[in-house]
């Protein structure tokens, strides 16, 4: 066999198939999980919520989950139980946030509910965000995002000081995230914080 026939056939064989396999057919089952938990805009399915639709059918094909800290990330772990065979994703969690009416710990927690929900919804490919109520109504089509004018491409970065004064608008109602984001080019870290705080309300 040749050298790079023999790498093909070596790496295709640490594929995790039998994960694969197993994750597929539980994304066939899974339904669109929606209870109507009330954000900024939008409605979402809570953790709970999540786990009474998804552990019996994880048991079926199985499957199984933890998520874990390490330091100051999150870190979602997908594994096939008979192989062991197992995929891995790291969050790093937005540092320093504050909310109003919350102390540090309540911070902290409600960070990492937060980010627990969206990464093991995108390590299962699940559906959890609804933007209209639980009717069924179609969500309406958003709009084509709008070409960026040259001004806006030389948009100034948020520094440490407007991301503050940012924050406190946002907790009090009286700017949105997207009117912030026409005026300053936020980071990662920065719009992962930001989002944080509108989620919450």
């Amino acid at each position: 066999m040749k050298d790079k026939e023999l790498e093909a056939y070596e790496y295709a064989n640490a594929m995790p198939r039998n994960l694969f396999k197993a994750l597929a057919e539980f994304q066939q089952e899974v339904p669109t999980i929606h209870k109507g938990t009330k954000g900024y805009g939008y409605t979402y399915a809570d953790l709970p919520a999540i786990f009474e639709v998804i552990n019996p059918l994880l048991k079926k094909h199985g499957l199984g989950f933890t998520q874990l800290m390490q330091g100051n990330s999150l870190e979602t772990i997908v594994f096939h139980c008979e192989s062991g065979e197992r995929l891995t994703s790291l969050a790093e969690l937005p540092q320093d946030i504050e909310l109003k009416g919350m102390n540090a710990f309540q911070v902290a927690g409600s960070s990492i509910t937060y980010f627990r929900r969206y990464a093991l919804s995108s390590a299962l490919g699940l559906v959890t965000d609804k933007d209209t109520d639980a009717g069924g109504e179609q969500a309406p089509k958003k709009a084509e995002p709008k070409k960026r004018t040259d001004a806006e491409i030389m948009l100034p970065p948020l520094t440490e000081e407007q991301f503050v004064k940012a924050q406190e608008a946002l907790d009090n109602k009286t700017v949105t995230l997207e009117q912030i984001k026409t005026k300053y080019v936020l980071s990662t870290v920065q719009e992962s914080a930001l989002m944080l705080i509108a989620g919450l309300k």
